[in-house]
């Protein structure tokens, strides 16, 4: 989106700059997608994705736009990112996924979104079960445990 000002039109951040490569201009694009899911920006990741930038965009850590919002516990950019489509276990370079992360940080919000878009609390390495028995969060081990062993009076499946 671009917008006028008194000193002129403004730019929109996918604009490529005078003198910028377009390999140049990818790097800076994805850059402010990385900030803009540490920050929390919904709206510019939901237009980012809706126009065609990959949801699991992963940075040289293999962190993707979700881990890093579910680690910096932006609930309304996570929603975004699996909205668009992103991968909701997601391992980075070190194994860990989005709700691990989540778990560690202790953003209550972001589990839900995670665990509501069927995030596996046993996933990843350490996974999330783990790092809830490491801060003694019962509360989370016994919705863990429901999110792997669903009711089944739906028929929906159990880990069994």
């Amino acid at each position: 989106m671009t917008h006028e000002d008194a000193s002129g039109p403004a730019h929109h951040p996918a604009d490529a700059q005078e003198g910028e490569s377009e390999r140049d201009r990818l790097v800076r694009l994805a850059n402010l997608l990385f900030q803009a899911a540490r920050n929390g920006d919904a709206a510019l990741l939901g237009e980012a994705t809706a126009g065609g930038a990959p949801a699991d965009l992963a940075n040289q850590n293999g962190d993707t736009l979700l881990m890093l919002a579910a680690y910096h516990g932006h609930v309304d950019a996570v929603r975004t990112l699996l909205a668009a489509g992103a991968t909701v276990d997601q391992l980075n370079d070190r194994g860990q996924t989005p709700l691990a992360g989540a778990t560690f940080k202790g953003y209550d919000g972001v589990i839900d979104a995670l665990l509501e878009h069927g995030a596996d609390p046993q996933a990843g390495s350490p996974p999330a079960v783990t790092v809830a028995l490491m801060f003694s969060r019962d509360d989370l081990l016994a919705r863990f445990d429901a999110a792997v062993r669903p009711s089944s009076e739906d028929g929906a499946r159990t880990a069994d």
